[in-house]
């Protein structure tokens, strides 16, 4: 627990920080947007058409759409900050919109006649008329913005973007509550804490307070200009961003690298919770330094290849590629493989003669699939059925970890394990084998952004962990973090492998 809230200072400023910039930005929009419109009746339903429309989209899928959207555009930032505060904008500007559009429409026209009576310009009475008598409804859209804001502001880290939805997700995936309880807290503290603030500035323009809701507006910016300080750092080359997909092993691999490259000197950051084409995308453009990746994911996401090589030319063939497609090296293989294993419980594939995929093609239709959240949708998944024509009663994504639950409670039947995976032999899992080479090698390789390519420094406390990792060292290490009980965090489990190797 005390390592949980350890994260929460630096997690929370960078998340307020995208939460109020989101704000603001809104806020410059949907203001302005709101008085044009709401003397225009086509407009403001146009308008407000499209902000509830964009509220009828998941803000997950919002986040996730931006990603390809700015990676088209090229030369556009396409993870972590930009494409966050973009999505959170458009998130933030109905409740905004729709509040300066009612408040207008429902002044006494009465007011609006007087005002025009006295020969006031329509920027007078903007100004002096409207703007004060709708600023309350308006404060209250604002309001309302911000806590959406910062509770959405928790996906962001699914785009590379740290905020206290990198606690969430990681002890979600690892089942480590604490986790989750400190980055909930954490969010709602700080939701609560800018609407009492926010609150505080309307309460102060009521009741012509001018002190205090300045003092209160001058305390929430203050909090978001602190949060942007390490902004302006510039660009450090002791800086070291280490990448990690959203599951144990990945947590386990980040921390591992993280504490070699720390005892080196370099000063080391996370980045938690990137699905694999995130991922890639993120070290190709520098925006994390180091991650690692595994062979299958790469060769059928990235390059697009359905054939099947010996597992050393495919990963050959992979260094060649990213060096000249995208200028990220290849460091090496850390010595295992990660490969996607169909998996039973051993009871089931004994009772039903099942042992490989084609024993499991007539039984399908019987049996429910669990499935990660990726592979339904990787081009495996479409290799696997073209060489076996599996039908499954119904097919379920899940994270992970809910995977393997779902199995053993009896939810699924049969799952897209993985093959590092200590829960197979602790749960007394049956791997079917693929007699007919549908699945690529999953060696796993550790991938280095370009400007640490002739980093002799870096590469030096990375070498060694190149070969030196056992698929059967790795699965102790993520049932570690896996069991039930006696659970240990990513960073004890790091530990543990790193004196595994040291003994070696």
């Amino acid at each position: 627990m005390n390592d949980a809230w350890a994260r929460v200072p630096e997690l929370a400023a960078q998340h307020l920080l995208l939460a109020m910039a989101a704000l603001a930005l809104g806020i410059t929009i949907a203001v302005p947007l709101g008085f044009w419109s709401a003397h225009r009746p086509v407009a403001a339903r146009v308008a407000l058409g499209f902000a509830s429309l964009v509220q009828t989209i998941p803000s997950l899928a919002l986040l996730a759409l931006f990603y390809p959207v700015l990676l088209w555009i090229g030369g556009v930032p396409a993870l972590g900050f930009l494409p966050s505060l973009l999505a959170l904008t458009l998130y933030a500007l109905l409740p905004i919109l729709r509040n300066v559009v009612t408040g207008l429409q429902g002044l006494d026209p009465a007011v609006i006649e007087a005002a025009d009576g006295i020969g006031m310009t329509r920027w007078q009475k903007r100004r002096l008329v409207e703007a004060p008598l709708v600023l309350p409804v308006v404060t209250a859209g604002i309001r309302t913005a911000a806590v959406w804001t910062i509770g959405a502001a928790t996906l962001s880290t699914t785009v590379g973007q740290p905020s206290l939805g990198d606690l969430i997700f990681a002890g979600l995936q690892t089942q480590a509550w604490p986790l989750v309880l400190a980055g909930c807290v954490a969010a709602a503290a700080l939701a609560l804490s800018v609407d009492a603030l926010l609150g505080l500035t309307e309460y102060g323009l009521a009741t012509r307070r001018r002190w205090l809701a300045i003092g209160a507006l001058a305390l929430l910016v203050g909090a978001t200009l602190a949060a942007s300080a390490p902004l302006w750092r510039g660009t450090d080359d002791r800086r070291i961003v280490v990448g990690a997909k959203n599951f144990s092993e990945q947590y386990i691999l980040a921390r591992l690298i993280g504490d070699r490259l720390r005892a080196a000197g370099y000063d080391v950051e996370y980045r938690d919770g990137l699905g694999s084409a995130v991922a890639f995308g993120a070290v190709a453009s520098g925006a994390i330094d180091v991650y690692v990746d595994y062979a299958g994911t790469i060769w059928t996401g990235q390059m697009k290849r359905a054939d099947v090589l010996p597992r050393a030319a495919q990963v050959a063939a992979i260094g060649d590629w990213a060096k000249r497609t995208h200028n990220v090296s290849l460091v090496g293989s850390l010595g295992f493989e990660n490969a996607y294993a169909f998996t039973m419980r051993g009871a089931d594939a004994r009772r039903l003669g099942i042992a490989s995929l084609d024993d499991l093609v007539p039984a399908a239709p019987r049996l429910t699939l669990g499935a990660d959240l990726e592979f339904l949708d990787r081009p495996e998944w479409v290799a696997v059925r073209r060489a076996y024509p599996l039908r499954f009663s119904a097919m379920t994504p899940y994270s992970p970890t809910f995977m393997y639950r779902a199995l053993a409670s009896g939810r699924a039947d049969v799952i897209s394990a993985f093959s590092s995976d200590g829960r197979i032999a602790a749960d007394k899992l049956v791997v079917l084998s693929d007699p007919r080479g549908a699945i690529p090698g999953y060696d796993a390789i550790l991938l280095a952004a370009p400007r640490r390519a002739d980093d002799a420094e870096f590469l030096a406390a990375l070498r060694p962990l190149v070969g030196r990792i056992g698929v059967t060292a790795m699965r102790e290490a993520n049932y570690m973090v896996d069991r039930d009980a006696n659970k240990a965090t990513p960073k004890a489990a790091a530990a543990w492998l790193a004196r595994h190797l040291g003994r070696r």
